[in-house]
């Protein structure tokens, strides 16, 4: 079938569309940012359409000639993702009915009946309610905790397990859960198109066991070999506080953690096994949560992680270029640009840029780096949690710490937005460059784009610092670079 995919960036689209391309069907997908898919490897497989989905316009260009659409979006990094997803809902489903399209395909949350749900869990069954409602037959599946490597919730599940041998929790943590593992996700989601026309229903999926979340701590804790794990629940703890601890810990920051914790409030059980009558079950049957948790480390551990949630940019990551002088903003904006020529040959430097971040890394002072990340942190932002995907390959659209990998001209240029809590915007520009007799110039240049007295008074409180941070930047990783064309085979992880 002519398959499109809106969220193709996102966790589960991203691994969703192969899928789609092994089942035999033809794939177009729909991205604000299309570099972001320019290094997955099936870019050359479908027709990548650029566009919004609140924009009715490029809703209806996407559409066109398609007959099944996966909708995979939602807002949850935004204080106003009720009314965002709402709004982009109404406009996927009104299109969709012009479009005449065959299907819509919807993954939503399971939504208990009677029981008072979360933002989260309200959203979502907004939204998949009024994609039933349109004109086009739609199924929405709804599933509860997903467990699979680069998931939020497994990330969160598997900090917080991996880092707290003892831990005071919530009493919620006692509350049923059935988690479902990502490649029955995927399956589900697959065996969706092509259902008939005559299917127009809300489909609850999930694993073949029912949990408790300190369950499935002590679940991870076994397949994971750590010693056993200690949970308390106490009364006091709100889902609130629960997300700021969540946030300090794990890579998950607080925009996220809150109002995941505000739906592990909730049991969150499937209520009936109705998909079965319309979609068989995986081959080999559902996969059950250690399982799931054993396949999500085998990933982790063999650097095979295809898909994160901290690879889809929040829905209002600012999408102007990278200013080219001062000027951009009126004469506002600053810079601090910073070069120096090495003798190292240009492709072992560019390893070394690409290796920057996690556990590399930034090759200055890094006891400011890990103050500033923990600033973050306390702030909401990203902080150094989220690290790196692989140790020495990055993607456009990727998280890198509290960064993300805007433009990528392999073997030459790396442009990273931050995504920290700043009164501004920020980016950080890598550039290598041959020289003629031999050797590489490394270029270095930092812009902030301020918003307003305070964005001015944040770039002059921290001007005095930049000599030791982004000076010694320079030094370190032209020295990586000279250190590692000396020394064969090295490794380059060693200068923070």
């Amino acid at each position: 079938m002519r398959c499109v995919v809106f969220g193709a960036t996102g966790y589960i689209g991203g691994r969703l569309v192969p899928e789609l391309l092994a089942a035999g069907h033809s794939v177009a997908v729909l991205a604000r940012d299309p570099g972001k898919l320019d290094d997955v490897p099936w870019r050359d497989s479908v027709e990548v359409l650029r566009g919004d989905v609140t924009c009715a316009a490029d809703v209806r260009a996407a559409l066109a000639g398609r007959e099944v659409l996966y909708y995979l979006v939602h807002s949850l990094t935004r204080a106003d993702f009720t009314r965002i997803d709402r709004d982009a809902a109404e406009v996927v489903a009104a299109e969709a009915g012009r479009a005449g399209l065959a299907r819509i395909v919807y993954l939503g949350g399971i939504t208990p009946s009677g029981q008072t749900l979360s933002r989260h869990l309200a959203s979502r069954a907004e939204v998949g309610e009024i994609l039933l409602r349109s004109a086009t037959p739609t199924v929405v599946l709804r599933a509860a905790v997903i467990i699979g490597s680069g998931s939020a919730s497994f990330e969160m599940l598997r900090y917080l397990t991996e880092r707290l041998p003892v831990m005071v929790t919530p009493r919620w943590v006692r509350n049923r859960i059935q988690p479902i593992a990502v490649r029955d996700v995927v399956h589900y989601l697959t065996g969706a198109a092509g259902l008939p026309d005559s299917v127009n229903a809300a489909f609850d999926i999930g694993g073949p066991e029912v949990l408790t979340y300190r369950g499935m701590m002590r679940g991870y804790a076994e397949v994971a070999e750590l010693p056993h794990r200690l949970i308390v629940p106490v009364p006091v703890l709100t889902p609130w506080l629960s997300a700021q601890w969540v946030n300090l810990v794990t890579p998950v920051p607080r925009a996220i953690a809150v109002p995941l914790m505000e739906s592990l409030v909730n049991d969150v059980v499937c209520a009936d096994r109705r998909v079965a009558d319309h979609i068989p079950d995986p081959p080999g049957g559902l996969t059950p949560y250690r399982r799931a948790v054993g396949l999500a480390l085998q990933r982790v551990r063999a650097l095979d992680v295809p898909t994160r949630w901290s690879d889809a940019s929040p829905s209002d990551a600012p999408s102007d270029p990278l200013p080219t002088d001062p000027e951009w903003s009126g004469g506002s904006a600053y810079s601090d640009v910073r070069e120096r020529n090495t003798g190292a040959d240009p492709a072992i430097l560019w390893s070394v840029l690409e290796s920057i971040g996690g556990t590399n890394g930034w090759y200055s002072f890094p006891l400011a780096w890990a103050l500033r990340g923990w600033l973050d942190r306390l702030l909401g932002g990203a902080g150094l949690h989220r690290g790196r995907r692989h140790p020495n390959r990055l993607r456009e659209g990727e998280a890198l710490d509290w960064w993300r990998v805007e433009r990528l001209e392999r073997g030459h240029r790396i442009l990273l937005r931050a995504e920290m809590r700043v009164p501004g915007r920020a980016w950080l520009e890598l550039t290598v460059t041959p020289l003629t007799d031999g050797g590489a110039r490394y270029r270095q240049r930092a812009l902030f784009d301020p918003h307003g007295l305070a964005g001015h008074l944040y770039w002059h409180a921290i001007a005095p610092f930049h000599a030791a941070i982004f000076g010694g930047m320079v030094r370190n990783i032209t020295t990586a670079a000279e250190r590692t064309a000396t020394t064969p085979g090295s490794l380059i992880g060693h200068s923070k």
